[in-house]
């Protein structure tokens, strides 16, 4: 993917052994690799660059400066790289960059970023659900699912393997740990620790994500010591100061700890409870 992304920053625009549909209209001003396909009626904008074997359907519409990887699917009525939906953006050159692999569903709508030089980023083997949307300046990991019309506002950025049910909302600015599940129809104001199973509206933290993690292979053993360190910080009636002090004293070197340990520290928004 970083070689796309230097394909882009030098203008080395062309096209290679592509296969584009007599309908569609691609811009003179484009790289497309191998094995890329494009379908009828879709149009592609000025410095697009689209990586080996990404199939394009109909109907598509990719806006100027977006950057996709390689063996990525994209459905029809897809719209992707168009200017923000921010009332601060005037016309700056900003960007969309999507990873390899990702599967970009019926209808989806995702936004470039909006301070000059700036990007939206989607990361490797994402799958978006029909009608989900992507706002402005969001970063989204690897392994992500969004199901059927989930939809984030700006700044928003979800670590890997985190799974968004149908039509939850997530506020701008928000974060959403890994390997985190939550609900359909969920209302999402504050950052969603890792780990962790959520649902409602407004959104409340019911336990761990205890099958998200068997089945990406965590240790029972690491398990446990995760249903402790949520108990310490739900249910043991300690504020997250005190929580915090608290893991850091019990499992020092845990990484997962660690890391939750990291993300409550690094929130503005506050966690949900």
């Amino acid at each position: 993917m970083s070689k796309l992304y230097k394909i882009a920053e030098k203008g080395i625009l062309k096209r290679k052994k592509a296969q584009i549909h007599p309908t569609s209209v691609v811009h003179k001003e484009v790289y497309l690799g191998e094995g890329v396909e494009i379908g009828p009626y879709t149009t592609i904008g000025q410095g697009v660059v689209i990586g080996e074997n990404t199939k394009v359907g109909p109907n598509v519409f990719i806006d100027d400066r977006t950057v996709i990887g390689r063996d990525c699917n994209i459905s029809k009525g897809v719209v992707l790289g168009t200017p923000p939906q921010d009332f601060k953006y005037t016309g700056e050159k900003t960007h969309l960059k999507i990873g390899d692999n990702n599967s970009i569903r019926e209808y989806v709508t995702i936004n470039r970023s909006t301070e000059e030089g700036t990007a939206t980023i989607i990361g490797n083997n994402n799958y978006l659900m029909a009608y989900s949307h992507v706002a402005h300046n969001c970063r989204l990991g690897n392994g992500i699912v969004m199901a059927n019309a989930a939809a984030l506002g700006g700044h928003v950025n979800i670590e890997d393997n985190a799974i968004l049910g149908g039509l939850v909302g997530v506020h701008q600015f928000v974060n959403i740990g890994k390997l985190s599940i939550i609900g359909g129809c969920s209302k999402v104001v504050k950052d969603v620790l890792p780990y962790s199973k959520a649902d409602g509206h407004p959104l409340r933290i019911y336990s761990l994500n205890s099958v998200g993690l068997k089945r990406n292979d965590f240790p029972e053993e690491v398990i446990s010591i995760l249903k402790e360190a949520f108990k310490i910080i739900f249910r043991d009636g300690l504020n997250t100061s005190q929580a915090l002090k608290k893991l850091k004293g019990q499992f020092p070197r845990q990484v997962e700890i660690k890391h939750i340990i990291t993300f409550i520290e690094k929130s503005k928004r506050g966690i949900t409870k």
